[in-house]
């Protein structure tokens, strides 16, 4: 196989070989995955079954999203921002959030430009700012009173950024910016002339009453934003396989050809089952499925008191630190699945130098009960062999 410079420093995500080592034992915790149990929006099936059994949405155009569901998005982004949206113009249905990333990089950066990152951060952000052929650049997240902080003073130091990419709350840490961190985003993008690149998927899936920031919201930032969405997380529809870009009039014409030669098209069934979900009156469950993550997020915490595991602030996982425990990620990875039936991801290709210190635990697919024992498998895992 000849050599490809693009695949030199990318690495494997890890969860598939750790859902692969686990297998279908229904004792093992499966908290190595992005699934979740609670279900979506019953809206969201009604319309989705309807359009399979009519036939509606079956065809390859419009080529970058159904006006239903742009102007869906444009809507649900004015609710957001307060900003008005052309959905015509400024939003682009993609298959899947993820999805959404590499043409946006594509369309904001060059080949050897910095893209600025947290660390730890979502995977499959980082691997595709370098198989873009830009070069990630980290800024730490600190562990501060049990909870993550965003480093402010590492953004002073970057000098030179294409863009910053940024989630919030964001996976695996489930650190959430709040308004002054957004602040000192905006400063750091005025000097480098940098965009940002908002991963939104699970902005309102937020713990304890912390308030809801969007960043479109903080002076200086709503011009520079490139905003990604799903309805994966807060709608709890993975399958379905919809997200969305929102930008820049000027900045969007790059990012719909990148959109359209990447992806082609989204399955429109499940457009109109998204458009469904995001025009339901009642909400389709939001804030009931953040309230039950936080109880399950809560579960973890309390069954783990006395371990190095880090709060979230919100999201559907959280992380604990496997090196202060006198073991390397992989290595207590590997114990828990063994010895304690837990499946849980090293968080090796998630960051710089932070990330690899850390397993990640997703509580996002088991209900309180089944975490109930979480303590008795961690303490299985830790003193066994």
């Amino acid at each position: 196989m000849r050599p490809n410079a693009r695949f030199t420093d990318v690495q494997p995500i890890g969860l598939d070989a750790v859902a692969a080592a686990a297998g279908t034992d229904p004792d093992v915790l499966r908290l190595e995955n992005l699934d979740t149990d609670v279900p979506p929006p019953p809206a969201a099936v009604a319309a989705t079954t309807q359009a399979l059994a009519s036939g509606e949405g079956n065809s390859w155009l419009p080529l970058t999203g159904l006006p239903v569901l742009c102007e869906a998005v444009a809507g649900e982004l004015r609710s957001r921002t307060g900003l008005d949206y052309d959905p015509s113009r400024q939003v682009v249905i993609t298959s899947g959030g993820t999805s959404a990333v590499m043409p946006v990089l594509l369309a904001t950066t060059e080949p050897g430009e910095t893209v600025a990152l947290t660390d730890p951060t979502y995977a499959g952000l980082l691997q595709r700012v370098r198989l873009s052929g830009a070069r990630p650049h980290f800024l730490p997240l600190r562990v501060e009173g049990g909870h993550w902080r965003l480093d402010r003073d590492a953004l002073t130091q970057v000098t030179t950024a294409a863009a910053l990419l940024l989630m919030s709350p964001s996976m695996p840490s489930g650190v959430l910016l709040d308004r002054d961190d957004w602040a000192a985003v905006a400063e750091t993008c005025a000097r480098t002339g940098a965009y940002l690149i908002y991963d939104a998927a699970m902005e309102r899936l937020v713990y304890d009453g912390h308030p809801r920031i969007n960043p479109c919201q903080v002076e200086g930032l709503a011009e520079r934003t490139i905003t990604i969405g799903s309805v994966s997380k807060e709608y709890r529809m993975i399958g379905w396989r919809i997200g969305w870009i929102a930008g820049p009039v000027d900045l969007m014409d790059r990012i719909r050809m990148a959109v359209i030669y990447n992806t082609t098209v989204s399955s429109g069934f499940a457009q109109l089952g998204a458009a469904a979900a995001l025009t339901d009156p009642s909400g389709s469950g939001v804030d009931e499925a953040a309230a039950e993550y936080q109880r399950r997020h809560d579960t973890v915490i309390d069954q783990l008191a006395g371990l190095p595991v880090v709060r979230a602030a919100g999201g559907w996982s959280c992380l604990v630190n496997a090196t202060a425990l006198g073991l390397t990620a992989p290595e207590l990875s590997s114990r828990l699945l063994r010895y304690g039936r837990v499946a849980a991801t090293p968080m090796t290709a998630w960051g710089g130098t932070i990330a690899p210190d850390y397993v990640r635990l997703v509580y996002s697919r088991e209900p309180v009960e089944r975490l109930s024992d979480l303590r008795y498998r961690f303490d299985t895992a830790l003193t066994s062999g």
